[in-house]
C-alpha cells in the first residue's frame, strides 16, 4: 500500500507534457545481486526480468513512447561460455513467456544489433516474437542484443562505402545520412539515459545517439530497479534545462540585458 501510494505521489509531481520521448537504460548490476545474496550469477540475470517488466510497465503508465534496453553487448562474448549460455536460454524462455503480455499491453518488440551472429534458435524466437508483435501501436520496446555502439558505427560507414561502389559516384555525407544508417533510424535519440548499479560510463551504448541525452545514475542494482526509481529518473530529467549546446531563454535574457 505505502508502495502504491508514494508511485502516485510521483506519478502526480511528474508534467506528463514534458516526458522523455526515448528513455535508454543501461541495465548492470545482476552479478552483484546474486554475490550479495551468495547465488549463482544467473539467479541475478533471472531476477533481472522482473526489472524489465517494471521499467516497462512504468514507462506504459507515463506514455513514454520509446524504451531500449542494453541487454546483451558484443563485449559480453568473452564471459564464460556456460554463462552465456544461461544468457541465451534465458532470453528464449522471456521471449516465450512474454509475448502474449506484450500483445496483451500493445507492445511492439524491436531488436538493435549484430543480431545474425546469435545463436540460431535465438535468432528464431526473435523472429517470431518481432513478427508476433508487429502490428502492434503502442510503446517500442527495443533490446539491444549483441550491440557495440563502435560496432554500430563501423556497419554505418561500411554501408556508405557499399553504396558509393554500387552507385560508382561520391555523395555528401552529413551527420543525417549516418543517422540514416544506424540500428536506430526508426527512433528518435534518447532524451534520458539510466545507468544502474553506480557505474560511472556508457559502456559502448548509443555513443552517437546520447550526444545531448541527459544521465541518470543510481546506485540501485539492476533487479531490484522498480518503477519508483523510473519516476524518480524523470522528475529530475524534468527539472534539468535542456540547451543543446545553446542557452536556455532565461540566460539569453540575462546576456542581453549586460550587453
Amino acid at each position: 500500500m505505502k508502495t502504491e501510494l508514494n508511485e502516485a505521489r510521483l506519478i502526480a509531481e511528474i508534467d506528463l507534457d514534458r516526458l522523455p520521448r526515448h528513455i535508454a537504460v543501461i541495465m548492470d548490476g545482476n552479478g552483484r545481486w546474486a554475490k550479495k545474496r551468495r547465488l549463482p550469477r544467473i539467479a541475478g540475470h533471472r531476477a533481472g526480468i522482473k526489472a524489465v517488466r517494471q521499467v516497462a510497465e512504468a514507462c506504459l503508465r507515463l506514455g513514454v513512447p520509446y524504451l531500449t534496453l542494453y541487454a546483451f553487448s558484443v563485449e559480453n562474448w568473452k564471459r564464460p561460455e556456460s554463462e552465456v549460455k544461461m544468457l541465451m536460454d534465458l532470453l528464449r524462455e522471456y521471449l516465450g513467456r512474454e509475448i502474449g503480455e506484450l500483445n496483451r499491453q500493445n507492445i511492439r518488440l524491436r531488436v538493435i544489433g549484430r543480431t545474425h551472429e546469435l545463436p540460431r534458435l535465438v535468432q528464431r524466437d526473435l523472429d517470431r516474437a518481432l513478427r508476433e508483435t508487429a502490428k502492434n501501436t503502442g510503446m517500442i520496446l527495443t533490446f539491444a542484443l549483441n550491440y557495440g555502439a563502435r560496432a554500430e558505427l563501423t556497419d554505418a560507414v561500411r554501408e556508405l562505402v557499399d553504396r558509393a561502389r554500387r552507385n560508382g559516384e561520391a555523395f555528401d555525407i552529413d551527420e543525417q545520412t549516418v543517422t540514416s544508417h544506424l540500428y536506430t533510424r526508426e527512433m528518435p535519440d534518447p532524451d534520458l539515459l539510466i545507468r544502474t548499479s553506480g557505474e560511472l560510463r556508457v559502456s559502448n551504448f548509443l555513443l552517437w545517439q546520447i550526444a545531448y541525452s541527459e544521465i541518470w545514475v543510481t546506485d540501485t542494482l539492476w533487479p531490484d530497479f522498480s518503477q519508483l526509481d523510473l519516476f524518480n529518473a524523470v522528475l529530475e530529467y524534468q527539472k534539468r534545462e535542456r540547451r543543446y549546446g545553446g542557452l536556455t531563454e532565461n540566460a539569453a535574457a540575462k546576456g542581453a540585458s549586460k550587453g
